[in-house]
């Protein structure tokens, strides 16, 4: 393993979930870091933030340089993920551009989305055939980036994981769906209770990306890893915030059939609505090669993780309720 306090890892995506906590697991590892975006949204101590354009070849090509690791973090919204000139793939391939001939190490947040409806069990060998059209997209992506990087000398390793969530960390199903309503006392239930569904603890993503990263030099030239994060239904992951709420919400279900109205003139909507079967049917990501570079003791109880989401989530004047009860 490899001395981490001289080494530099570059962060694609800096103000993105996935970018923010990745950035703070590698700092706390003791890495030099930077932090491509267009701007510094949400600033910490810690990293060298580098503007820029990801679209952008030159700038790109900027914030990689002197970077032995880089963390491919960049996204789009759903909806601009097709377009022809500034859509995903796009994006990705200036990624590309950016990494041939650098024999740098790059590290993809792979999502669930490569495999079918009904492949419940996700392991790293699983034939990927996609239920949806962004799902093709995500395969195209990695089929390119791992394409280029036999052929173009840098390592390519992805780490797939399902939904995220964690404290302060915004645009998720949990903070934009279950948590909605928080400010009136309602928890929002999105599927029908008894599905299991998979979810990812953002500070602990972060932290398995830079465990990865440090043992680089063990791993093959394509490694595709699936994070297992924790596995929970509905009703399981609504006790879990009930037990971190000062007093007991009301629980309401997710209307989607407003989403399926909306859908038909707001292009969002629609492509959100194509997603649906990801709470329909129980997906579990499997990987012991994973777990054996994590270690047993890695990761956060699945109660902590929610309670210190919920909390970050709540209105004022319940975390007032929270510190009284604590106090007493």
């Amino acid at each position: 393993m490899t001395e981490n306090s001289t080494q530099t890892v570059s962060i694609l995506g800096i103000n993105g979930r996935i970018g923010q906590f990745a950035a703070k697991a590698f700092i706390d590892a003791g890495w030099q870091a930077k932090g491509f975006g267009r701007e510094n949204r949400a600033p910490f101590d810690g990293f060298e933030f580098v503007k820029g354009d990801g679209f952008n070849l030159q700038d790109v090509q900027r914030a990689v340089s002197g970077a032995e690791v880089v963390v491919h973090a960049l996204n789009l919204p759903y909806d601009k993920w097709a377009d022809k000139e500034k859509g995903a793939v796009v994006l990705n391939r200036v990624v590309i551009e950016a990494m041939k001939g650098s024999g740098k190490t790059l590290i993809f947040a792979g999502n669930v989305y490569n495999y079918g409806a009904k492949d419940h069990r996700l392991t790293p060998d699983l034939p990927q055939t996609p239920a949806t059209d962004k799902g093709d997209i995500r395969v195209q992506m990695e089929k390119e980036l791992v394409e280029a990087g036999r052929a173009y000398n840098f390592q390519v390793i992805v780490i797939r994981a399902s939904d995220y969530f964690g404290p302060d960390a915004t645009g998720s199903w949990f903070d934009l769906a279950i948590a909605r309503e928080f400010n009136k006392g309602k928890i929002t239930r999105i599927c029908d209770g008894k599905t299991k569904h998979s979810w990812a603890y953002l500070p602990d993503l972060g932290r398995a990306f830079e465990k990865v990263a440090a043992q680089r030099d063990q791993l093959g030239a394509y490694e595709n890893f699936h994070f297992a994060g924790y596995r929970a239904t509905g009703d399981e992951l609504i006790t879990l915030i009930q037990a971190a709420l000062p007093t007991p919400y009301k629980v309401v279900q997710l209307p989607w059939w407003v989403f399926n109205a909306m859908a038909v003139f707001n292009p969002m909507m629609r492509e959100i609505v194509k997603m649906r079967y990801l709470w329909q049917e129980p997906h579990e990501l499997v990987d012991p090669k994973l777990d054996a570079i994590l270690g047993p003791d890695f990761g956060t109880p699945f109660d902590r993780a929610v309670a210190e989401t919920t909390y970050s989530l709540l209105p004022e004047h319940e975390l007032a309720k929270i510190k009284a009860k604590r106090a007493a």
